[in-house]
């Protein structure tokens, strides 16, 4: 592996590394709340790399100033549309997987997952 490569492309592994912390999290974990935590690394990971895929160095916003009309003097804005978009779809799913939880948690008094499962399959018989 070139060094220089890694060097270069640093933020795009930080994101790498932040998604594969929040995976090993989101696999690992019995407590249902920390489940949720490794979920959002992983969405946070997701965005940061979009937001970096779609920065282009000594560009400026879309926003026509000065006159300047041509495209190639502007970030492409889509990007930044599906990081903004994402994050409200994240903040929706968080929002109800913890309202979940908390009602697992009101029927079962406990938030680990192996648990809960135990008590649901008794449930059953």
């Amino acid at each position: 592996m070139n060094v220089s490569n890694l060097i270069n492309n640093y933020p795009e592994a930080v994101a790498m590394i932040l998604f594969g912390i929040g995976f090993s999290n989101l696999l690992l974990q019995k407590n249902l709340i920390k489940k949720i935590i490794g979920l959002n690394i992983m969405d946070t990971a997701t965005y940061l790399f979009l937001a970096l895929k779609g920065y282009i160095f000594q560009r400026k916003a879309p926003v026509v100033v000065d006159g300047i009309t041509q495209a190639e003097h502007y970030v492409n804005p889509i990007p930044s549309g599906l990081v903004l978009t994402g994050i409200v779809v994240s903040v929706s799913v968080t929002a109800l997987m913890l309202s979940l939880t908390i009602r697992l948690y009101r029927r079962y008094h406990t938030l680990d997952l192996d648990e809960i499962t135990t008590r649901i399959r008794k449930e059953e018989n």
